[in-house]
């Protein structure tokens, strides 16, 4: 069984309010060639985090100090749009982030996270708006993620929902991967076999 679970997370958020982030910007192609989900974190959203020379930029929100606490990542509308790598969900993963929150997802993208144990959290764009200037107002301002009452909530008490298929709460919940969720139902499935044999 996969000893990653998540319930509930309260945590700082590293806002990046730009639309139509694609999955090239989030690891770029040059970085896929690892066969393993490890190493991907240093190179999340490499072109914009560094200069051609490897220094970092200082105006990126990563490489600002005041967030490297950050666990939850707040994107713009229409986050990892583009191909189906899976390694952008591997480089969000692995650079320490647990939730992306943003107002919509694609959806390989969606389902590539959750599969990596990150929870997509899809939020209306009104309170995406809230999430952003409530981080601007005050940057270490902590938002409290539900999983089991599907539910984002912010310091002020503001909060809205996320919708997420029931399988794959089940397996956040869990820490189960397609292959842990078929192994728990062993029983029902050997029940079902002795009434049906």
């Amino acid at each position: 069984m996969n000893k990653e679970t998540f319930t509930q997370l309260t945590a700082q958020a590293a806002p990046l309010p730009v639309e139509n982030i694609d999955t090239d910007q989030i690891i770029p192609a040059r970085f896929l060639k690892a066969t393993t989900r490890e190493g991907f974190g240093e190179n999340l959203f490499c072109d914009w985090r560094y200069h051609a020379d490897g220094s970092p930029k200082p105006d990126f929100v990563l490489n600002n100090p005041v967030y490297k606490n950050a666990r939850i990542l707040v994107a713009g509308k229409n986050f990892g749009m583009g191909s189906s790598r899976e390694h952008a969900a591997w480089a969000i993963h692995d650079y320490g982030f647990s939730v992306v929150i943003s107002s919509f997802f694609a959806d390989i993208f969606r389902n590539n996270a959750l599969n990596t144990f990150v929870l997509p959290a899809q939020v209306s764009d009104g309170f995406l708006a809230e999430i952003f200037k409530a981080i601007e107002a005050n940057p270490y301002t902590q938002l409290a993620v539900d999983l089991e009452s599907q539910t984002v909530v912010l310091e002020n008490g503001l909060g809205g929902w996320f919708p997420i298929n029931s399988y794959k709460k089940q397996c956040l919940l869990n820490g189960y991967d397609d292959i842990d969720y078929l192994l728990s139902l062993k029983g029902e499935i050997q029940r079902f076999d002795e009434i049906h044999a």
